[in-house]
């Protein structure tokens, strides 16, 4: 009895000293990371070490079926880190609700990319102080906790700005999540790991999808961006590119498809510079498109995205393949001939352009001129005829004259997107532009660019779409129209919703009459177009591959 009691007093004794210990390493975290630190990539940082956790058991990691509650904000990515999240918390213990009322935690997966972004989760963290400063004593405390994006930008800032944080973590670190709860349980602590990693992919991860009923699903590739764009707050907040291997997205692919995923979505941060260089390439590596430059030297070696695509798209092939965010620099031949040769790859491109004036584009450092993306626009549109555009597009970056806006908007129309991202400059710091340019353009004048930029979006929208007038498209259901029970909806290969009546089919596979359901493949007869959606006709439910034998063979007959 005598050996317990001392044995407390021991651990109770490195308890005290290591929460001091903690706050005190936390008081001294730097700000966030400079250029400097993005280059050497954490070379000289200290690894996360288990000095501070040492009066803690594995027993104390283990969540005892805790209620966490996760809200997540920005891009797909940060879907898919929020399924990761939630697989490293369910092997630990820890389950998931969706009433933030019950919960023992609450996280915030976060978006830093503009300012309106982080002004949504400021004013969401007030909400949530005031619901935890109002519990019951009776009931456990709430922990809060900041993951992604704008907890690697901001760092302890964020606990200097909102006292009811309990955990900030970054994109690198959610491995180290079921420590930090740990740690910051009791209250009398707050707990931070912001340290980006060279070679963290996720791939010993199996993430738990947020929504089961979904008939798609997102893969996580690759992290971190190396172009250093100077808008581009991105490769400070996810750090360095690294690429996951082969086999292991392909395994995940393989397990998605036999549970009933009939789209995939590969997801990076600049995913077509995809790199893998634990296998070996079965041909040379590929290049960067004509006319277009990098801030890097070129990367030798490893299996490239069109290798990827080819071996994904052999392994389910009734199972749709798209990907996002790429760059423009990364559209070689090979790779453009890889989506043209493979039915279930999807024939949607995105090819962010921010600007039409070379000048911007100059000073927004994107390594291509206003000519060079034409060239190329000209050029997917050769080797893939049925190809449809994406793009994003930011107006009043800085410096931005009326001339310059005019390019743009010469641009768009010239290209006539079918779908388009379209935004105002929002200066984000320690990015190129916040250390070297000014924000000049009243926000006033940005308000007024982004309706134009909509209103030629809409006008090369609509005339796109309604080529599709009298076609054939195949459809992937999604599920019921959020207008009728009666209608339902889906999506094209070119990315582009389709609004279609209920209706009994002729199934292809079973050469019987039935109705269609969320995960078919419905060929459709487009009869209507706006700039936003197509309405058709069902004709069928069939296969991808059914599908384009059909569409080939009447091709032919036709000709």
């Amino acid at each position: 009895m005598l050996r317990r009691i001392l044995n407390k007093a021991v651990r109770y004794e490195k308890f005290t000293r290591n929460y001091s210990d903690t706050q005190t390493k936390i008081r001294n975290i730097k700000d966030g990371p400079n250029l400097q630190e993005f280059l050497v990539a954490g070379r000289n940082l200290p690894k996360v070490g288990t000095e501070d956790d040492s009066y803690l058991s594995s027993l104390d990691f283990y969540g005892n079926n805790r209620k966490v509650f996760i809200e997540t904000y920005g891009c797909q990515m940060n879907v898919s880190d929020t399924e990761i999240v939630w697989s490293i918390l369910k092997k630990n213990g820890y389950d998931k609700t969706e009433n933030i009322q019950e919960a023992d935690a609450a996280l915030l997966m976060t978006c830093a990319i503009r300012e309106g972004a982080e002004i949504k989760i400021w004013n969401r963290l007030k909400h949530i102080s005031a619901m935890k400063a109002n519990r019951s004593k009776r009931r456990p405390r709430l922990q809060v906790g900041i993951l992604g994006c704008m907890a690697e930008r901001l760092k302890t800032k964020v606990l200097e700005e909102e006292k009811s944080v309990d955990i900030v973590c970054g994109p690198d670190a959610y491995k180290d999540l079921p420590r930090l709860l740990a740690l910051t349980r009791d209250g009398k602590n707050a707990a931070v790991n912001v340290l980006l990693s060279l070679d963290e992919t996720y791939a010993d991860v199996t993430p738990v999808r947020l929504d089961e009923n979904s008939v798609s699903a997102f893969v996580s590739i690759m992290r971190g961006c190396d172009n250093m764009c100077s808008y581009c707050i991105v490769p400070f907040t996810r750090g360095r590119e690294r690429s996951r291997p082969i086999p292991s997205i392909e395994e995940e692919v393989r397990k998605l498809a036999e549970e009933g995923i009939k789209e995939i979505t590969l997801l990076g941060q600049n995913v077509n510079s995809y790199r893998d260089t634990q296998t070996k390439p079965s041909q040379n590596a590929s290049q960067i498109a004509k006319g277009f430059r990098t801030v890097y030297k070129n990367k030798e070696g490893g299996a490239r995205f069109g290798e990827l695509l080819a071996r994904i798209a052999e392994a389910v092939p009734e199972v749709r393949i798209r990907f996002t965010s790429p760059h423009p620099k990364d559209f070689p031949d090979e790779f453009l001939t890889t989506i043209n040769n493979y039915p279930n790859i999807c024939k949607s491109l995105h090819l962010p352009a921010q600007s039409g004036s070379t000048t911007v584009l100059e000073r927004m450092r994107r390594g291509y001129t206003r000519e060079a993306y034409l060239e190329l626009i000209d050029h997917v549109r050769s080797i893939i005829p049925n190809v449809s555009l994406s793009s994003d597009f930011i107006c009043g970056f800085c410096g931005e004259t009326d001339e310059e806006f005019e390019d743009t908007i010469s641009l768009m129309e010239k290209v006539k997107y079918n779908v388009a991202f379209l935004f105002p400059y929002s200066m984000r710091e320690k990015t190129t532009a916040h250390r070297r340019m000014q924000d000049d353009v009243p926000e006033e004048v940005k308000k007024q660019r982004v309706i134009r930029m909509v209103d030629t979006f809409r006008a090369g929208a609509l005339e796109q779409n309604q080529k599709l007038i009298g076609g054939t498209e195949l459809i992937l259901i999604e599920g019921a129209s959020k207008r009728s029970e009666k209608e339902f909806q889906g999506r094209t290969d070119g990315n582009i919703k389709v609004i279609i009546p209920s209706l009994e089919l002729n199934d292809t596979k079973s050469s019987q009459k039935r109705k269609f359901k969320p995960g078919d493949y419905v060929s459709v007869k487009i009869t209507d177009a706006n700039s936003q959606v197509l309405k058709g006709t069902p004709i069928e439910i069939t296969s991808i591959k059914e599908f384009y034998r059909n569409e080939k063979i009447s091709q032919v007959a036709s000709v």
